[in-house]
């Protein structure tokens, strides 16, 4: 079976309050994205014959997009998404080659991200099994910038900001409880990471030499899902050693309740935790501050679909703190949603947000933040959706993050997304 799909998505923003305007700049943006992508397909089913082309299966996949702002010049963001094959036996193994994107449990730690429009996408290789309620995948990655043979075992994360590791190896394991709708999930993650300096020769301080730092992820997700209402929770600690030569000790656990009386509406009540770093005071505004870390704290959420969690204005784990500290966050919230008619849902959720991290001068509260979000399903192949979100900060917000604190701290947006399908054939 072949499959040719087209997908155009625009998505315009009108940010206010996002910053102080510090050094005459406003803190006001609007701007329309657009992106468009072509997706290819494939999919080869066994052969009736007795030998090895009767038992596997043959799936490949290639996506490519354009990623543009309204009236930016040239085409710098075509790129090739996904480009990957797949073989799987009929006994539940697979082989999996290629560009690809990943998506695990609640995508807290492994999604593709697919708000940001560029989305997220791994070239690793992807083995496994899959059958009678078990499924296990191991995941091997391992990045370089060319194939040159003098310098090509130096990664330069900065020219790879989706995939800033040298090499990931990740084990999953997931089972499902017969006869009852529960759900276990374990993940372990060991991320080597570039450090030292491309041309460091061994005259330099040994700091400065080329080397892997190592680092680990190790936890696990839950979920208890009956036929009104759900449950689930998830902890996962990071050890090993920062680029620097750090230690890291950091950690953050999840836990959320839903209950959906009817198939219309229903509600939900969360709290997220994860740790922050030891600080040592807050500079004011225009102040240099330097902090000097014993042991990183500050929870990573590595290559997680980091918009569905902690605030949809994305303060939090998207864009940085002042001077890079790391506070860790606290973030508990309720929210509900309605289907008043067929194809329309709408949204409304309340966070309260605070530093996990105890603060010299200042209180731990960051902020109130309330989102609006309604969608409508105009035909199978279109959909618009549309938000609104508000903030009021307290002085800890202001000062971390640069943000006003007097409530006027506001995010609009909107998305039409058009997904046809172009092509299909079947033999």
């Amino acid at each position: 079976m072949l499959n040719i799909g087209l997908q155009l998505l625009t998505h315009g923003e009108l940010r206010n309050g996002g910053l102080n305007g510090e050094e005459n700049e406003s803190d006001e943006a609007k701007f329309l994205m657009n992106r468009a992508r072509l997706t290819l397909n494939y999919r080869l089913n066994p052969a009736p014959t007795k030998d090895l082309r009767g038992r596997i299966s043959l799936e490949s996949k290639v996506v490519v997009h354009h990623l543009n702002v309204w009236g930016m010049k040239g085409n710098t963001g075509f790129n090739l998404f996904e480009g990957w094959a797949k073989l799987t036996d009929r006994s539940g193994l697979f082989l999996q080659a290629g560009r690809q994107a990943l998506s695990y449990d609640d995508e807290r730690i492994i999604g593709p991200n697919d708000w940001a429009m560029g989305a997220l996408s791994h070239d690793v290789l992807k083995l496994g099994y899959e059958g009678h309620g078990h499924k296990a995948h191991v995941i091997l990655g391992y990045n370089q910038n060319s194939g040159n043979v003098n310098g090509g075992t130096y990664f330069n994360k900065n020219d790879a900001v989706q995939q800033p590791y040298k090499t990931m190896t990740t084990l999953w394991y997931h089972y499902d409880v017969p006869k009852v709708p529960l759900g276990v999930s374990l993940l372990m993650m060991n991320m080597g990471m570039q450090a030292g300096e491309k041309d460091a020769d061994e005259t330099s301080v040994i700091a400065d030499r080329p080397r892997t730092e190592y680092q680990q992820l190790l936890g696990g997700y839950l979920t208890f899902r009956p036929k009104h209402f759900s449950i689930e929770g998830s902890y996962y600690r990071q050890m090993g050693t920062s680029e620097v030569g750090i230690d890291i000790k950091a950690w953050m656990a999840s836990a959320k309740a839903t209950l959906s009386p009817a198939s219309n509406y229903g509600f939900e009540v969360g709290f997220d935790y994860l740790s922050g770093d030891k600080y040592m005071s807050v500079p004011q505004k225009g102040g240099i501050g330097l902090v000097k870390h014993d042991v990183i704290r500050g929870f990573n959420l590595l290559y997680g679909s980091h918009h569905k969690f902690y605030g949809a204005m994305d303060f939090f784990y998207v864009s940085a703190y002042l001077n890079g500290f790391t506070p860790g966050l606290q973030n508990a919230y309720v929210g509900a949603y309605f289907s008043p008619m067929k194809n329309l849902k709408l949204e409304a959720n309340y966070h309260y947000l605070a530093t996990a991290t105890k603060l010299t001068d200042l209180n731990m509260t960051l902020g109130h933040e309330i989102e609006l979000q309604a969608s409508y399903r105009l035909m199978k192949e279109v959909s618009l959706s549309a938000g609104f979100s508000f903030m009021t900060g307290t002085e800890t917000m202001e000062r971390l993050k640069r943000a006003s604190k007097d409530g006027s701290l506001r995010w609009g947006w909107f998305s039409l997304n058009i997904s046809p399908s172009l092509f299909t054939a079947k033999w």
